[in-house]
């Protein structure tokens, strides 16, 4: 590292540290999960969080849209503290988004990966719809071109990231073969990584690391929650959850019954995580299991939710493929009046106790 970019950090590093006499930060993780579009509501959670300033935030978990908040917000950390990430999350988005400044070809796999087909009821989207169950991206793509990797290398400095020893980031994919999680940590993340977390199968060919094939980590980790128990000191884990778990009518059309099975899928791996935690937040409360962070220890979390809840029924997984600005600006004013809730309502909670009642939910599940 050059001496004047790091003097730059160092200075930085004084800037964003609390002033004297300043209460200390209370620590939390964050648990980022994907939804494609719905995605920029998780930029404006973090960019009210980080702005905020009274929350440090020891780890983070993404899956496919939470893995790139994740990696983009801890390139930002490292080059400039929680302005940084700000800073970083915010040139991101508007990068994305119809009428940003990226080349042609990333500006295709954004359209795969956010828009997969033109928005509203066109004849267009119809067809590409039903082309999309048919014919294999190994099929459309024989020569696998997908640009996200260079889009996630222009946004992202994955040695930084691996060397910010001050977070801790856990990214999950689907091992295509055996089905089962795989959680990356932060000194394996690479931009495959990425990629893999958010591959989705009907879109992009699976992603091979080390001899493997992945595919998006919605399907079995959305987010992860369980390398909380035995990693990170802090006891906090706040969910940003995209995905509704209910909704109040019965979908009829065919889009609709889509986009109701994606949520329940996207939303299965979480429920039995939040079933895990219980568990064993119960066998430490019996003293069955030792509380800690040595071998053979774990850690009994309190849990917190934010969820994306500023949409109606009428946004469904349609909204998730919009990439217009105004969209995402929308979206993430939701996130910042979600967060600024939470905070109001919750903030006291942090470090004492769960604002998340997880035996309730359990409970509602096995109901």
């Amino acid at each position: 590292m050059a001496d004047d970019e790091f003097s730059l950090r160092r200075l930085l590093g004084r800037a964003f540290a609390p002033a004297a006499g300043d209460p200390p930060k209370k620590k939390i993780n964050l648990a980022l999960q994907g939804g494609g579009a719905h995605g920029a509501f998780t930029w404006g959670v973090l960019d009210q969080l980080l702005e905020d300033g009274r929350l440090a935030v020891e780890g983070l978990s993404g899956t496919s849209a939470g893995a790139v908040n994740a990696v983009v917000m801890m390139d930002g950390f490292a080059r400039g503290g929680a302005a940084g990430a700000r800073t970083r999350l915010a040139e991101f988005w508007r990068a994305i988004s119809v009428g940003g400044n990226l080349p042609e070809l990333q500006r295709h796999v954004v359209e795969r990966l956010f828009s997969v087909m033109p928005c509203g009821n066109s004849p267009m989207r119809a067809w590409l719809d039903s082309l999309a169950r048919f014919i294999s991206p190994y099929d459309l793509n024989p020569l696998n071109i997908n640009p996200l990797k260079q889009l996630i290398e222009r946004f992202v400095d994955f040695d930084a990231v691996r060397a910010c020893a001050e977070l801790e980031l856990f990214v999950s994919a689907t091992n295509v073969q055996t089905g089962r999680l795989r959680v990356f940590r932060r000194e394996d993340i690479t931009p495959e990584v990425i990629m893999a977390s958010a591959c989705l199968p009907f879109l992009f060919r699976a992603v091979d690391i080390e001899g493997e094939s992945y595919w998006d980590g919605g399907y079995v980790g959305n987010p992860v929650l369980g390398p909380f128990l035995q990693t990170t000191h802090t006891e906090d884990v706040l969910i940003v959850q995209i995905n509704p778990v209910e909704r109040a009518q019965v979908p009829v059309s065919a889009r609709e019954i889509m986009s109701r099975t994606n949520e329940i899928t996207f939303n299965s791996s979480l429920q039995a995580e939040l079933r895990h935690i219980e568990f064993v937040n119960q066998m430490i409360d019996a003293g069955s299991l030792p509380r800690g962070l040595g071998a053979g220890e774990y850690r009994r979390l309190r849990l917190h939710r934010i969820a994306l809840d500023g949409l109606d029924e009428r946004h469904d997984a349609a909204s998730k493929l919009k990439t217009d600005y105004e969209f995402f600006d929308m979206l993430h004013k939701i996130g910042q009046r979600a967060a600024r809730r939470f905070l109001d309502a919750h903030y006291d909670a942090v470090g004492v106790r769960s604002s998340m009642d997880l035996s309730e939910e359990v409970r509602q599940q096995v109901a």
